[in-house]
């Protein structure tokens, strides 16, 4: 039976359907489409966003054609429908798709995904790819943020705040390729190779009575239990410096736990005043000889609660966060949209009221300009968009000397003079033919890549608040597209009258 749950290429909306109906009936089922899937504005006034996803959407991709027509018609009924439901149980992905790499920073209206093929198959992909690529890369940029609040390892938390099961696997994957440390969801770690981590609760230690004497008999059964393993103890259940952390030191020296522990061993904190407690519990246990003994701060923190403990001098030694980064608390919703930017060959685009709505159109490639220098090594200067093959795409491929210019205001340009730089084009071909190509990366590969990005930015553009803007421009073939397309709508529209 045909399970369309688990079947994430037809978790769509009905209207692709519908419009697919009319491609069909028009003649237009073998006409080539380009779509771009990208963002207009990254969340929180962030300067950049993380990519994440990409490795789902190939697998959503290729599960397209696997649905019997009695499926379609649940929701395509009549006879009316039949040529059209036939076509679509044995409709799938033929054409091409061009994609960042997972880790990559993206900057706003930047092709994160290009999809070319035919028109039906092309439009029935718009809402299960946003679907995944809004939620991987809503979690990944607010684990990016969370992450560059410290520079001690994050973990994440969040499945138990995640939206649904799916959520929380891919969320953690989307949250580890962007800085952290690891997940305490055991599946994202099966299926990723990555590490699960994970402690007790409150629970755990209530379960012992509710007394002194019992906290203490679930540290020392815990550590029983799991030595040979690294070694965390909640010490607030009762209370922190009065018993939870005096009861951890007494379950840890008489099991024989301490700077000589090979592994990791510590202490957890879930409530009040991280700042004061983490402080007054490093004295204590400084005190009593466990100065290697880490203290692991959780209860629910962000980029900002972390960056104001680490401004006050927290004694902290490793941060868990949950619902802020699993559910990009913030800025829950990602705004990547998927728009037609050209049809059979012709350039397209959709004029809006709204400024912030005009797209770029046709074919495009994204080139990230470097240069190295003496200092600072290798630093990325620039990003800018072309229609392949175009003039400035030509002079970037042969390192010739170019000028860009602002978009937005015609007089700020920069000139990147041949020998100076190198390029890299930010897309690469995934799919040919409906079928995935190039390399796969492992989550621990896309992890680096993404830690290796960051490096090459300066710190002024990696900063939480007020980010400098680094320059992200188009070519001048493609604003002359795009403006000539405009003035041309602009004139049938100012002399159009019924």
């Amino acid at each position: 039976m045909f399970n369309k749950v688990t079947n994430n290429a037809y978790c769509s909306d009905k209207y692709q359907y519908t419009m697919g109906k009319s491609f069909y009936d028009n003649g237009f089922k073998d006409k080539t489409a380009i779509f771009n899937l990208f963002y207009r504005k990254a969340p929180e006034n962030n300067n950049w966003a993380v990519v994440s996803g990409v490795d789902e959407v190939l697998e959503m991709v290729e599960n397209l054609g696997d649905a019997p027509e009695g499926f379609f018609e649940k929701f395509l009924p009549g006879e009316e429908y039949a040529g059209f439901r036939k076509y679509l149980s044995g409709m799938r992905f033929t054409g091409n798709i061009y994609a960042m790499r997972e880790g990559e920073i993206v900057f706003p209206n930047q092709p994160v995904i290009i999809v070319e093929g035919p028109v039906i198959e092309a439009q029935v992909l718009e809402t299960p790819m946003l679907c995944i690529m809004n939620h991987q890369m809503a979690v990944a940029t607010k684990a990016s943020r969370v992450c560059r609040a410290t520079n001690k390892p994050v973990s994440e938390f969040g499945s138990r705040r995640a939206h649904g099961p799916w959520a929380a696997v891919y969320g953690a994957k989307a949250a580890m390729i962007a800085g952290c440390a690891n997940t305490s969801n055991i599946q994202t770690g099966a299926i990723f190779g990555c590490d699960s981590t994970g402690t007790m609760a409150h629970s755990y230690v209530t379960s012992f009575g509710c007394s002194v004497a019992g906290e203490y008999k679930a540290f020392d059964s815990y550590i029983k239990t799991h030595k040979g393993e690294p070694l965390i103890l909640l010490v607030d259940t009762y209370d922190t410096l009065k018993c939870g952390v005096l009861n951890a030191i007494r379950a840890y020296r008489d099991n024989g736990i301490d700077d000589s522990y090979p592994l990791p061993y510590g202490i957890r904190l879930d409530s009040g005043d991280l700042a004061y407690l983490s402080t007054e519990c490093r004295h204590i246990l400084d005190e009593h000889g466990l100065r290697d003994c880490m203290i692991f701060a959780t209860n629910s923190l962000d980029e900002y609660i972390i960056s104001d403990l680490e401004r006050q001098g927290a004694c902290i030694d490793s941060y868990g966060v949950g619902d802020a980064i699993a559910t990009s608390k913030a800025s829950p919703c990602f705004g990547n949209v998927y728009k037609l930017v050209q049809i059979d060959g012709e350039p397209v685009l959709k004029r809006s009221e709204d400024k912030a709505k005009l797209i770029n159109p046709g074919f495009q490639i994204t080139y990230r300009i470097t240069r190295t220098g003496s200092e600072d090594g290798d630093i990325f200067k620039a990003d800018v968009t072309c229609l392949r093959g175009d003039g400035l795409s030509r002079k970037i491929a042969a390192n010739e000397t170019f000028t860009i210019y602002d978009e937005y205001d015609r007089y700020k340009f920069k000139t990147f003079e041949a020998g100076t730089y190198t390029a890299s084009p930010l897309q690469e071909k995934v799919m040919e033919g409906g079928k995935i190509c190039g390399a796969r990366h492992s989550l621990a590969e896309k992890k680096a890549y993404y830690n290796r990005c960051l490096s090459h930015f300066s710190p002024s553009e990696r900063r939480l608040i007020n980010p400098h803007y680094y320059k992200v421009d188009i070519s001048d073939e493609l604003y002359d597209l795009k403006m000539g397309i405009i003035n041309k709508l602009s004139r049938e529209i100012n002399g159009f009258h019924i």
